[in-house]
């Protein structure tokens, strides 16, 4: 499937953005409630997924419900796509345009042992997010939450709700880190046939 079109809908719920859902709705309401303002209601909403659902490049990936907003809020931990997709979710039951959308990134951070691994530093599906809280589309990134970052020596994306937020060039010692090679832009829903088979090709999935 290729990349949305512009006039994607980008508050209705799919199969993997089920922010129709009940736990979905109520996470939203209690994260932005008492929050008229779309850019403090996204704000919030990113800072609870980037730091409340723990980052784990080993998270389940098997199985297309364990791509579902619900499932990611409830067993709380994923990797980039899975955070993503709940922040795209909350977003749009928060009332906050949100698509998800894709890069490729080179990581030259990564950890000797898992470098054996999968081969390469090179990830061809890292997922991201993409809210409009006010008249332009910005991006915004949850994957590494805070504690990761403090224990890696990683910057922490940071997020104003008007600017992009995505992942550092440089850690806090200025070592190269995260290299974008190419933005793949928005798509409609989780392009679960490409990113399973990058997967299974660098051994993080069965």
């Amino acid at each position: 499937m290729g990349g949305a079109r512009s006039d994607t809908p980008c508050l209705e719920p799919t199969y993997f953005i089920d922010c129709d859902s009940d736990i979905i709705r109520d996470t939203a309401q209690q994260l932005t409630a008492g929050c008229p303002d779309p850019v403090i209601r996204a704000t919030r909403l990113f800072y609870f997924v980037r730091d409340e659902i723990r980052y784990d490049l080993f998270a389940p990936k098997a199985l297309p419900e364990e791509f579902r907003a619900s499932t990611i809020l409830v067993r709380g931990t994923g990797y980039c796509v899975h955070k993503a997709v709940l922040l795209v979710a909350l977003a749009r039951a928060a009332a906050v345009p949100a698509r998800l959308a894709f890069a490729v990134i080179r990581n030259d951070a990564v950890p000797p042992h898992l470098l054996q691994i999968i081969g390469t530093d090179t990830f061809p599906w890292h997922g991201y997010a993409q809210l409009r809280p006010g008249k332009k589309w910005v991006k915004a990134t949850p994957a590494f939450d805070r504690r990761l970052c403090e224990t890696h020596g990683f910057k922490t994306v940071e997020f104003d709700g008007r600017g992009d937020a995505s992942l550092h060039r440089y850690d806090k010692e200025g070592k190269s880190h995260i290299e974008y090679l190419l933005d793949r832009g928005p798509f409609r829903d989780v392009p679960l046939e490409q990113i399973q088979k990058a997967l299974r090709q660098r051994g993080l999935l069965a």
